[in-house]
C-alpha cells in the first residue's frame, strides 16, 4: 500500500486507487461528472492546496513560495489531513495531485515532502 504524487489528468498507474484533488480549483471546461472518468481527481481536496494569494507567489520566488506553503501547512486542519493521509498511505492505495506540468515547481513536490515527513509511505 502506498501513496503516489502525481499530475492531475495524467493516465493513472495500475492499482493507483483513488485520486485526490489538492488544488484551489477544479479543472476548468471540465464538467463534475467528468473529473474522475478524465483523470482529474475523484474528490476535491482544496484543504491541502495553496492559498491563492500564495499561488501568485510561486512564479516570481520559488523559494519563498514554498517556505509560505510549508507554513500554510502547519495550520491544525492541513496538519491533521497530511497526518490522515499519511496514515492511510500504510493502509490503501491512493493518489494526491496537482496540474502542473513540472512537479519540481509545483506545490506538490513540498507536498511530498511534507507527506514524507508525516510518516507517508510514498509510491515510487
Amino acid at each position: 500500500m502506498a501513496l503516489r504524487v502525481v499530475r492531475l489528468g495524467s493516465g493513472r498507474a495500475k492499482g493507483e486507487g483513488l485520486r485526490l484533488g489538492t488544488v484551489r480549483r477544479p479543472p476548468r471546461g471540465v464538467r463534475k461528472a467528468d473529473y474522475a472518468r478524465r483523470n482529474f481527481y475523484d474528490l476535491w481536496l482544496p484543504g491541502l492546496a495553496p492559498s491563492a494569494k500564495l499561488i501568485a507567489r510561486a512564479h516570481r520566488d520559488w523559494n519563498g513560495f514554498a517556505k509560505a506553503y510549508r507554513r500554510e501547512m502547519a495550520a491544525p486542519a492541513a496538519e491533521r489531513l497530511l497526518e490522515l493521509l499519511a496514515r492511510l498511505s500504510r493502509h490503501a492505495n491512493f493518489s494526491v495531485g496537482c496540474y502542473c506540468e513540472r512537479e519540481e515547481r509545483c506545490h506538490r513536490s513540498v507536498l511530498r515532502k511534507l507527506l514524507v515527513e508525516s510518516g507517508a509511505r510514498i509510491a515510487r
